[in-house]
């Protein structure tokens, strides 16, 4: 259902590769990316590092607790996300980061729930250095796939140019406990929801989980090994595509296994303007600024 894409093969825009991106980008609103400059032992060592950072106590953890930030940067609680408002709040844990901005950019000051400054843990050692480096290589593999879409939309591959400096670009690391006993149908690891931004490139441990729902409302499972990456876009790509680029529902229901997974939500700068042509202008930063409002369960009780 969906296809696999060779980035070497999308780099020199073969017509396969190109047949298979227009296939996942208009149609499923999924993909599978192979073959990039992020190598399988880079996920491999930056989901251990993510793993040893969940595994602590919740005292450990909350020192860099996001509920105490006021923006979303940070360690989140199970329960501290609600990405569905027909659901329960999520299961999962999360770590967020994202590009950080000198301390006086006035993008910063102006709009630190989308500009904050990270938060680090002390324990495990290097666990800063390992996710900025995943962190960076990310956004260069995100952009080529963006140059890519661009052109299967017929907006031209340097549609996007210039539009994401600096990117609301965040990179989570996802903790997906066992599921309990006692949960219910309306609880989930993450819930049904389609993602907000523009493009979502996910790494994982290799655990199945993902599921994602087709046209006709059914839930089929998408796995990708370490070294491979799940690809969806978000509402804000397809209200700016007008409608070209599909923004897919997805879920996580959980399992008996824990579950580590790490998208990068790569999004342009603030001032974007991503409506459609000829609707009154939205700029990235404020729709973005909304949906955390309403997902964030601490940015829920501050707005």
């Amino acid at each position: 259902m969906v296809p696999v894409i060779d980035a070497k093969a999308l780099a020199r825009r073969t017509p396969q590769a190109m047949a298979d991106l227009r296939r996942g980008v208009c149609d499923i609103g999924f993909l599978v990316l192979e073959n990039t400059a992020i190598s399988a032992d880079l996920v491999n060592s930056t989901l251990s590092m993510y793993r040893a950072f969940f595994l602590q106590s919740a005292t450990v953890k909350a020192l860099v607790d996001m509920a105490h930030t006021g923006s979303t940067r940070g360690w989140g609680a199970a329960r501290a996300e609600q990405v569905n408002p027909d659901a329960n709040p999520d299961l999962k844990e999360v770590f967020d980061c994202g590009a950080q901005l000198s301390k006086d950019d006035p993008l910063r000051l102006a709009h630190p729930e989308v500009y904050g400054e990270n938060v680090w843990p002390e324990n495990p050692a290097g666990f800063q250095s390992a996710v900025e480096t995943y962190f960076a290589k990310a956004c260069v593999v995100s952009d080529g796939v963006l140059s890519g879409v661009a052109d299967v939309i017929g907006a031209g591959s340097d549609a996007f140019a210039g539009k994401f400096n600096p990117p609301m670009a965040m990179l989570r690391g996802n903790y997906y406990p066992t599921r309990p006993d006692w949960a219910g149908a309306d609880d989930f690891g993450i819930a049904p929801h389609t993602d907000y931004g523009c493009l979502t490139l996910l790494a994982t441990d290799g655990s199945p989980g993902l599921e994602v729902q087709t046209r006709d409302g059914k839930w089929v499972g998408v796995q990708a090994a370490p070294g491979r990456f799940v690809i969806n876009f978000g509402e804000m790509l397809e209200s700016w595509s007008e409608g070209r680029v599909r923004a897919t529902p997805h879920r996580v229901i959980g399992s008996g296994a824990e579950r580590l997974s790490m998208p990068l939500f790569y999004n342009p700068s603030y001032e974007t303007n991503v409506a459609p042509r000829g609707a009154a202008p939205v700029s990235a930063g404020e729709y973005l600024s909304r949906r955390y409002r309403e997902t964030y369960v601490h940015l829920q009780k501050t707005a």
